[in-house]
């Protein structure tokens, strides 16, 4: 029998290289892996179909879901994993001071309906009773105009948001047209020290920190996705992807513990990794559904409490069939 061929396209991690540079095999396939940032990613993905196996946005995914069938199906390998309080950058001439003080505000955003935005007015609503429609939103490219919804949005009439197609965030926020921007990525205005732009939580860590500490999540950004014609031919895949990319994340895991000879280069990289497993356990990066039901549970909430997903997703739904977890004898 032949080896299925499938091109895996993510982003270059450290939890990946192992299966870019071959020591990691995909059972029953031959494997040609690129790498490309992850919008790039995205849009071949959903708007082109060219990848068998893809880096996919879990927001945009639970939002196809919650309407039928998926482009890709998912598979619980969260690439992509980040707290979003350091996602969110501010004018200092607004009289924002912490986060209560974003109510009514105009906050720019690349797409309503990414991943990093969704966690963000999660906590807004969750912590400080700002609902969604308490903000005015802009959309719009961070830095080029012109960039698109992966999916329409399901957004009641008069909701308060625009779209802008002729202007870049990163411009209207230095420029003082918008009192706030959130961004996976961080804004030229900030990177290049505008005067009047800094991080709504200069101390983001220590934030971040408590947020966990309070929650026990640990946001999920991105997932992997097995595009639906492959899958449904090949059903055994999804298990194998699986067992590949945590055997490949666990590789990535250990090299944050050796001291002989620093792999990454970072002077303190060994005391900031025992300080997360002190925070957060040793497996703080968990692949699997078990292990990650309050996050994924809560993710499908906030989608649809914030008008992107038109019902309520349940966990059991949102991953391909099949043994997705680590086999024991």
């Amino acid at each position: 029998m032949s080896r299925l061929p499938i091109t895996i396209a993510t982003w270059d991690y450290d939890r990946v290289r192992a299966l870019i540079d071959g020591r990691v095999k995909v059972e029953g396939c031959d494997v040609n892996y690129i790498t490309m940032p992850v919008e790039e990613c995205f849009e071949r993905a959903f708007f082109h179909g060219e990848f068998e196996v893809a880096e996919i946005g879990f927001s945009p995914f639970l939002i196809a879901l919650s309407r039928g069938p998926t482009p890709y199906v998912a598979v619980p390998v969260f690439l992509s994993r980040m707290f979003r309080h350091s996602a969110v950058y501010i004018r200092t001439d607004r009289n924002i001071n912490g986060s209560a003080d974003l109510r009514g505000k105009r906050i720019g955003v690349p797409e309503y309906q990414m991943s990093a935005v969704m966690w963000f007015r999660g906590f807004l609503q969750d912590e400080f009773g700002i609902a969604a429609k308490d903000v005015n939103w802009i959309q719009a490219g961070l830095e080029n105009p012109g960039r698109r919804d992966k999916f329409p949005l399901n957004l009641p009439e008069g909701f308060p948001l625009i779209s802008r197609n002729d202007v870049a965030l990163s411009k209207l926020l230095a420029d003082g047209e918008l009192d706030a921007v959130i961004s996976a990525r961080t804004p030229s205005c900030y990177a290049n020290k505008h005067p009047k732009v800094r991080r709504l939580f200069p101390d983001y860590r220590a934030v971040e920190r408590d947020y966990y500490r309070k929650t026990g999540i640990f946001p999920i950004m991105h997932a992997l996705g097995i595009r639906r014609d492959i899958y449904d031919g090949n059903k055994w895949l999804a298990a194998s992807l699986y067992k590949a990319f945590l055997q490949a994340k666990r590789l990535a895991d250990a090299e944050f513990v050796e001291t002989t000879a620093l792999k990454i280069g970072l002077p303190w990289v060994t005391a900031e990794y025992e300080a997360t497993t002190d925070a957060m356990g040793p497996d703080f990066w968990s692949y699997g559904v078990d292990a990650n039901r309050k996050t994924l549970a809560t993710m499908a909430r906030y989608s649809y409490e914030q008008g992107l997903a038109v019902r309520l997703v349940e966990i059991d739904e949102m991953f391909a069939e099949g043994n997705l977890t680590e086999t024991r004898v």
